[in-house]
């Protein structure tokens, strides 16, 4: 029995989908300089690379960045969320955000999700992984919960 994904290309398509330049440097703005408070890239399947779609600056706060994922597709997303511990010590941790809510189309789903791993190892640094389909499985008492 075979299987065919029609549109998605040839069969080792998720290999060939790259990371855009600016992709890596945005990330490393938001680790190492701190200029940015979150990124959210997108698929360019014309270019067949993931692309920088939009930053946010230090001063944005999280539901500017939830206001920042599309309701109806996929995106990836990087979050450089700062809290206070129990021992009252400034923190920051670095959220990968894998953004596929269940109204976003199956080939828009298909694609994020084969080409995730690949575009998540060129991002090094990220603290921890969040996978959601809809707005409260990226609640910011998700982020705090997994953060502390």
């Amino acid at each position: 029995m075979s299987f065919s994904f029609r549109g998605l290309g040839k069969p080792n398509a998720t290999s060939g989908m790259g990371v855009a330049e600016e992709s890596k440097t945005k990330f490393h703005e938001l680790q190492r300089k701190k200029t940015h408070r979150y990124v959210v890239f997108k698929i360019d399947e014309s270019k067949k690379e993931v692309v920088v779609e939009k930053t946010g600056n230090p001063a944005e706060s999280y539901d500017d960045f939830l206001a920042s994922l599309p309701d109806n597709d996929c995106r990836y997303a990087v979050y450089d969320f700062d809290f206070v511990t129990s021992e009252n010590c400034q923190k920051s941790k670095i959220f990968f955000v894998a953004w596929s809510p269940s109204t976003s189309r199956i080939r828009a789903k298909m694609l994020y999700a084969t080409s995730k791993d690949r575009f998540r190892r060129e991002l090094q640094g990220i603290h921890y992984e969040i996978q959601a389909t809809d707005p409260t499985e990226v609640d910011l008492e998700v982020l705090r919960e997994r953060a502390n």
